[in-house]
């Protein structure tokens, strides 16, 4: 009974403990703040060229370090790969032995044969689907000399079997984002989109560590 019970602290003590490593890799990333040029003094007109914010200003799209901006996930992807294998070969050789030693009544009619044959035939197939969707906020963390921004953001839900995490992190141009200031996510280049959990609805779908182990060295 004691056995059972160190068995089991010590297997929900490994799963808590892959849960927090995991969600460590999503913790809060701040960048440093860029310390940017107070605003021009204007002249009193209600015309500001060069700001973002008036009177009659109604663009709140991101441009600046430090906005956000709301990034549209519509990732949906699917493959699809076969392959198939064949080969036969065959071999065949004929004789007869010749006169030798007084044996050739013996041998004169006898024809000897040798045949080897072998064939390989062998397929395989692999599909794979995956979509997301949702939505997620961002914010800009550099703004490059071209106007285009590196945006990162992440989104954990905590649920009752564990956590789910959605990251993402990309560039972007001012003129993808939408006048409502949502850009989508097939307008991010070198977007990295993750999206994992840890939890015992994770650990569920996942293969045991001991399974894992013995399929390595398992010939079949």
């Amino acid at each position: 009974m004691i056995v059972q019970c160190g068995l089991v602290s010590f297997i929900a003590g490994c799963s808590t403990y892959a849960e927090n490593r995991i969600s460590e890799k999503f913790m809060p990333r701040y960048d440093e703040v860029v310390a940017h040029a107070p605003p021009a003094i204007t002249n009193g007109s209600i015309y500001k060229a060069a700001a973002n914010t008036g009177l009659f200003t109604t663009d709140q799209r991101a441009r600046s370090i430090g906005d956000i901006v709301t990034v549209s996930l519509s990732e949906t992807f699917s493959a699809s790969k076969s392959q198939s294998t064949s080969s036969d070969k065959e071999d065949e050789l004929s004789f007869s032995l010749p006169f030798t030693f007084g044996l050739s009544e013996i041998t004169k009619d006898t024809e000897y044969k040798l045949e080897t044959g072998e064939s390989f035939s062998g397929s395989g197939s692999a599909n794979q689907s995956n979509s997301l969707r949702g939505q997620l906020s961002a914010t800009v963390v550099r703004v490059f000399d071209n106007g285009n921004m590196e945006i990162m953001g992440q989104k954990k839900l905590t649920l009752n079997n564990g956590n789910e995490h959605v990251r993402l992190h990309g560039i972007i141009r001012p003129e993808d984002i939408s006048a409502n200031n949502i850009i989508q996510s097939s307008k991010i280049v070198d977007a990295e989109i993750t999206y994992t959990g840890a939890g015992q609805t994770h650990d569920t779908a996942r293969m045991g560590w001991l399974t894992r182990g013995l399929r390595v060295f398992s010939p079949f």
